[in-house]
């Protein structure tokens, strides 16, 4: 009868476990999480961290310089697939989120991390490769800006705040 039981026992605590890390997979398939906003680090189980300068990734803007309000065209491009990403615009002077984003491609959708719309994430697991998004300024002055993606190229491996070059606001000493 023990034998029984702890088989039984054992026979549950692999099914809760596969269902969690089922439900846990399913659930960033459709986007990061809310605790991801602040060091936009995935929350997967055993993820891989791997070194930003090893990445095929760049996020970059065709704009040197903005002013406040203005509509900032931002471009992600990969030479590889991956699933998973999370961007958002960034003062260099504190490194506060900061904007929104206007536009966003399909397979995306906004977050809110500290202001409608700051943040954008996956929506889907579909793969992805070159992104387009337009972030908006906010119409304060808030100094040069940066603008960070983290890229998850499946549920193991990810890079972590991968940084575009300084975008400067005019006018500013």
């Amino acid at each position: 009868m023990e034998d029984g039981r702890r088989a039984h026992i054992a026979v549950v605590g692999w099914a809760c476990t596969t269902l969690c890390l089922v439900s846990c997979a399913a659930a960033f398939s459709h986007g990061a999480s809310l605790s991801a906003c602040t060091d936009m680090m995935p929350r997967h189980l055993r993820a891989q961290l791997h070194s930003p300068s090893n990445n095929y990734v760049t996020v970059h803007t065709n704009m040197s310089f903005y002013s406040p309000g203005d509509k900032v065209p931002v471009t992600v491009r990969s030479t590889r697939d991956f699933m998973g990403f999370l961007l958002q615009a960034r003062k260099v002077s504190n490194d506060e989120i900061t904007g929104t984003f206007i536009f966003i491609p399909p397979g995306s959708k906004l977050l809110t991390c500290f202001e409608d719309g700051d943040t954008v994430t996956h929506s889907d697991k579909s793969l992805k490769r070159n992104l387009s998004f337009v972030w908006k300024a906010p119409d304060q002055p808030i100094g040069d800006i940066k603008f960070f993606i983290s890229i998850v190229q499946s549920y193991f491996v990810y890079w972590a705040k991968i940084e575009s070059a300084a975008v400067a606001q005019r006018g500013q000493n």
